[in-house]
């Protein structure tokens, strides 16, 4: 955007001075005005008055009397015309006249200047009063009456000030008034002259002193601002490298000196500001490299591959987490315990960022540890909380919910450490809350006991586990997101995978949020039973359990119609690599399928015991004699002929070996 041009403080400044003058000025005129007009015309009045009263007392009364009664001049009436006529010619007068007031004229006994000259009276001529003069001229026409002049203008007679003197006859009556109007017309053109000489004076006397004041403005405001100034413009220019060099100096002895000595101390406080702020920023970098580094390992901990699972058919299962921080205390876990079961848990550590990330890393996994080891979900919080509790010195504490699936039956054993309630749906119907019963809290109190309970999971149905950071959830308002509106998001969902569930879930938290600040991780994970063709069978691995073994493929191969040569030659498989489970593995179980597809039989072996692949063993000479063979391998010498595919794997702690046979 551009910058609007701005005007400097100086001519600010200078404008501002000459801009009071001017106002100044205008106040200044009409006062100076008023005052001499009122001087002028008071001076006039007193020379009207001074003259009027000469004349009254002059004239003599008793032949004013004579003269209005008669209407008959004589000589004194020529006398005192002449008289008349000399005072206006020398005294300058408009008018000088002496006339008698009646009700509604003024009836004229002398009227200085030459009769029949225009607007001259003679004697007996009346006239109509103007301009006031009947109530002044009635009021002046009285013993003793008050001085009062009259100021008229208008366009006949100008402007006058006109002043009345009762005239007295012998007996001190008044019957007749000595008039004079004195013309005030010069009074303007004089206010102006007077007006225009005062203006100018004035004006230069301003104009002189503001300039002065300007230049001393200048030398004690403007130039230590400029100073400043120029001062801050090369710390920017610098790009504040040369602040520990800076120097100001501004001696003044006022506020500016001490706005110079603050500035100093600024930039001097700014400079240390700056060398911490670049420590305690290299510092935060480094500290962030590593949070990145302890976020990339958190995640690398949590199952984060999917499908996790891709050669189980048996069910769907997916699962998130959005840390509110760099690195969270929530985390989720699933991992196959055998080849039938399959563990999974969902935990929230109290606290949030590295100490809540660790005590997680910690307690998922001593709960991996301890479900691996075969205990039941129930054994493992009464072992884990054990665990924990030991030199918990920051007392830090972990809700849980952990559940075993038993892959083949879908029934689920379940426990709950003071976690949330999971939700379930069962096929074709919608999501509800399952209130288990809750233990207490992991790492609360050494030496609890937890209650197992069991759920049974049939195809179609889903489960749904999560921390409280999805019904915890608040918007701008701080309103809770609630487990009815999570419920309600979930059976609005669109069908489809464990992941698109979750992902619908999750975009309605988002919209709730509305991009408020969150402050508890959000971490969810959910799975859907699927069907499987593969039967399977949990056993115990010793010899005793042989017989069970045989008669689990038998009957399935058996219902299939395959021949009894298939049938004989199966079981000599089975025996064989059953029985070096028992002997050799040390495993603690084993798990057995069949599935039977496009006229082929495919037999799976599972245990969780040490790792060891059949197949790597070379297969024995048989054109050697027994003396001369080596000892072993020809048991799996003689499962490979007899079956047309052998593979193995090993995969989350368990042996699996895969025999196919064609029916």
């Amino acid at each position: 955007m551009k910058r609007a041009r701005s005007i400097r403080l100086q001519p600010k400044l200078l404008l501002g001075l000459v801009a009071m003058a001017a106002v100044l000025a205008a106040i200044l005129a009409p006062s100076i005005a008023q005052l001499y007009r009122a001087r002028m015309e008071e001076q006039y009045s007193s020379l009207a008055f001074g003259q009027a009263s000469v004349a009254a007392d002059l004239i003599d009364g008793d032949r004013v009397e004579h003269y209005y009664r008669t209407g008959e001049k004589d000589a004194y009436y020529e006398e005192i015309h002449r008289y008349l006529q000399d005072v206006r010619e020398k005294m300058g007068l408009k008018y000088f006249y002496v006339v008698v007031p009646e009700d509604e004229v003024m009836y004229y006994i002398w009227d200085a200047g030459v009769p029949g000259e225009d607007g001259v009276c003679d004697l007996g001529d009346t006239d109509a009063y103007y301009g006031g003069g009947n109530e002044l001229m009635h009021g002046a026409f009285a013993v003793d009456a008050e001085q009062t002049i009259l100021i008229t203008n208008n366009e006949e007679y100008g402007y006058l000030a006109s002043a009345y003197v009762a005239i007295l006859n012998g007996a001190g009556t008044p019957v007749a008034l000595a008039s004079v109007d004195i013309s005030m017309d010069m009074i303007d053109q004089q206010i102006r002259q007077f007006l225009g000489l005062t203006l100018c004076v004035v004006l230069a006397v301003l104009l002189l002193s503001i300039f002065a004041y300007y230049y001393y403005v200048r030398r004690i405001l403007i130039r230590p601002l400029r100073t400043l100034h120029h001062a801050a413009i090369g710390l920017v220019e610098s790009k504040m490298a040369a602040l520990s060099d800076f120097r100001v100096e501004v001696n003044t002895g006022d506020e500016l000196e001490e706005l110079a000595h603050s500035f100093q101390y600024m930039v001097s406080e700014l400079n240390e500001y700056i060398q911490n702020l670049s420590r305690v920023t290299a510092e935060k970098e480094r500290i962030g490299a590593e949070l990145d580094v302890a976020r990339h390992i958190q995640a690398s901990m949590l199952p984060c591959i999917f499908p996790a699972f891709p050669e189980r058919h048996e069910f769907d299962i997916y699962a998130s987490m959005t840390p509110a921080k760099e690195v969270g205390g929530d985390f989720y876990d699933f991992f196959l315990v055998d080849d039938d079961h399959l563990a999974l848990v969902m935990a929230d550590v109290s606290g949030k960022g590295v100490p809540a990330a660790l005590f997680m890393m910690i307690s998922k996994t001593l709960l991996k540890s301890a479900a691996q080891s075969g205990l039941s979900p129930k054994a493992v919080l009464e072992k884990v909380n054990d665990q924990l509790c030991e030199n918990n010195d920051a007392e830090m504490f972990v809700t849980v919910w952990l559940g075993i699936l038993e892959i083949s039956t879908g029934k689920m054993k379940c426990a709950n450490a003071g976690h949330e309630y999971p939700a379930i749906m069962r096929r074709g119907g919608d999501f509800e809350l399952f209130k288990d019963k809750h233990g207490f809290v992991l790492a609360g109190m050494e030496g609890a006991r937890y209650r197992e309970y069991e759920l049974e999971l049939n195809t179609g149905d889903r489960l749904v586990v999560y921390t409280d950071g999805v019904p915890e959830a608040t918007n701008a308002s701080n309103t809770l997101y609630g487990t009815d509106r999570m419920l309600r998001a979930l059976n609005a969902a669109e069908g489809g995978s464990c992941r698109r569930l979750l992902e619908a879930l999750h975009r309605d938290v988002d919209e709730f949020a509305g991009g408020a600040d969150q402050f508890d991780d959000i971490t969810m994970l959910c799975i859907e039973m699927k069907s499987s063709d593969m039967k399977k069978i949990s056993l115990a691995p010793t010899l005793e359990q042989l017989p069970q073994a045989t008669d689990f493929f038998e009957g399935i191969l058996a219902e299939a119609g395959a021949s009894m040569k298939v049938i004989a030659q199966v079981n000599v498989a089975v025996d064989e690599i059953f029985s070096n489970i028992a002997r050799y593995s040390g495993a603690t179980g084993v798990v057995l399928g069949c599935s039977l597809k496009d006229g082929k039989a495919t037999l799976r072996f599972s245990d969780n015991g040490r790792p060891y692949d059949p197949t790597e063993r070379s297969d024995p000479d048989t054109t050697q004699s027994a003396e001369e063979r080596e000892v072993g391998g020809l048991g799996i010498f003689m499962v490979k002929k007899l079956m047309d595919e052998v593979t193995y794997e090993y995969a989350d702690g368990s042996n699996i070996l895969t025999l196919v046979k064609s029916l």
